[in-house]
């Protein structure tokens, strides 16, 4: 990512990028002797001052050699995190930035996320590139302190929930999720990770979480990642689902959607970095997150269509499709969490069915919750975070398509909107947490397919900007 520097305005030899907003271009930014070469410009550009709009100026020989006029529509911080984005993508850092003096301190943290978050890239299996410059000119650097810490804080942590999930398999197994989890909180402070390896797993009942990895070579892990500042006063849990690869199980997916099945692990990164992310910052709320940890793999000891599992809280759920893995492992981590952390507020994070993508489409989330006070809370953290949910329904009479014959529950009816089931099965593991606990289904926007805005080709880390931004007022 690239690297954000502060310094005094002052003249710049190399590229200088000015804002351009509503009302025209930053002229105090301007050098005098480019007035009316900009105004050119300007003059002959389709919406110059649109967010994310970027014009370039060469200037041979000249200071600065390159002008770039980056829009920010109406200066909100949505439109300042597409300007930075937009610069980052012009491939002409290092490069200084000249912001306003009167600019809020919102829109210079949307211009930084936009600037790191941009240019992001992932690089565990090729040669890391060296990470340029931007300085952002300041005028007075103090004023934004807070503002780009927590840009480069939530960065950071976006971008280790890409990493995990960019990952390939083939690297990428419940143990190695884990010791990623160890490595990612050891400098956290107040900070500490617990592993359950499969004999505690079985020992204290984890029964889905096992059936669900049994087929693979690597066995499940379970992981909780504690993060307990002083004085706290609210206990929030975030689960996360961690399937490190999905075939399918018995039940196999064609051979096209297994592809990227790499990011199914996605809401589990997205918790962990979160979670990072709230200790960085130093955020007055405790945290606990619950990883439920496994590969989904085909072999003789896999689980069958027709099992009946016993959940961690002692309830079972009779399998009809093994693809339905990921609620199972939530429902465990769930029982967990209610039983023995006996959290103030329960939030999980899923890569959990194609229906969200197909009802919401590539760029939205699906928000599940009963509490209108939460669901509002984490809508509106996410709008202002630029990652977008959808609020949905919980309809009484679809929990009657959860009953099953042989056991408590259905987690996979073949009746009933299938993203709306899930969630609804999954809240029967929430307990007296039921009226505080709020579920989204992210499975489409955790991956993008191409770079758009402060977005990347493959792992968005979606749910880490979204999560941070309602810690830090829970």
């Amino acid at each position: 990512m690239l690297t954000i520097r502060t310094a005094p305005p002052r003249a710049v030899s190399g590229v200088l990028a000015v804002t351009v907003g509503g009302d025209g271009v930053d002229r105090a930014a301007l050098p005098a002797d480019l007035a009316h070469a900009v105004r050119a410009l300007l003059d002959g550009a389709d919406q110059p001052g649109r967010a994310g709009a970027v014009q370039r100026l060469p200037r041979p020989l000249a200071r600065p050699a390159t002008l770039l006029l980056a829009g920010v529509g109406d200066g909100t911080e949505a439109d300042w995190r597409a300007a930075g984005a937009a610069l980052a993508r012009t491939g002409a850092a290092p490069f200084t930035v000249a912001v306003p003096a009167d600019a809020p301190a919102e829109a210079v943290r949307g211009l930084a996320e936009g600037l790191m978050l941009a240019s992001y890239r992932f690089v565990a299996e090729k040669r890391a590139p060296k990470d340029a410059a931007v300085t952002l000119a300041l005028a007075d650097p103090d004023r934004y302190a807070d503002a780009l810490a927590t840009a480069a804080a939530t960065a950071a942590a976006t971008a280790l929930a890409r990493d995990l999930t960019n990952t390939p398999s083939s690297r990428k197994n419940p143990a190695w999720f884990a010791q990623q989890a160890r490595r990612a909180a050891a400098d956290a402070p107040h900070t500490q990770v617990r592993v359950w390896e499969p004999a505690a797993l079985a020992e204290e009942g984890f029964g889905a979480l096992l059936a669900v990895g049994g087929g693979s070579a690597t066995p499940p892990r379970l992981v909780e990642v504690q993060y307990r500042p002083r004085g706290a006063k609210t206990h929030v849990v975030l689960v996360g689902k961690g399937i490190t690869f999905d075939t399918g199980g018995l039940s196999i997916k064609p051979a096209d959607a297994m592809k990227l099945m790499r990011k199914d692990m996605g809401g589990a990164a997205a918790v962990l970095g979160a979670t990072v992310g709230a200790a960085a910052l130093r955020l007055p709320v405790r945290i606990t997150a619950v990883l439920p940890l496994a590969e989904n793999a085909v072999s003789g000891d896999a689980y069958r269509p027709g099992d009946v599992l016993t959940h961690y809280d002692g309830r079972t759920s009779e399998i009809t499709n093994t693809d339905a893995e990921g609620r199972l492992v939530l429902a465990d981590a769930l029982g967990y969490a209610v039983r023995r952390l006996r959290p103030d507020v329960l939030v999980d994070l899923a890569t959990l069915t194609g229906a969200n993508a197909i009802a919401l489409g590539k760029r939205h989330a699906a928000l599940y919750s009963d509490d209108d006070e939460l669901a509002g809370a984490l809508a509106a953290a996410g709008a202002a975070a630029g990652e977008r949910a959808w609020r949905m329904p919980l309809p009484a009479d679809y929990v009657e398509y959860l009953s099953s014959d042989l056991a408590d529950l259905f987690p996979a009816p073949e009746r009933g909107a299938g993203s709306v089931v899930a969630a609804l099965y999954l809240r029967e593991f929430t307990g007296e947490l039921r009226d505080r606990w709020a579920h989204f289904d992210m499975s489409a926007p955790s991956w993008s397919d191409a770079a758009e805005g402060e977005l990347t080709k493959g792992a968005t880390g979606w749910g880490v900007r979204t999560l941070l931004r309602w810690l830090a007022t829970a």
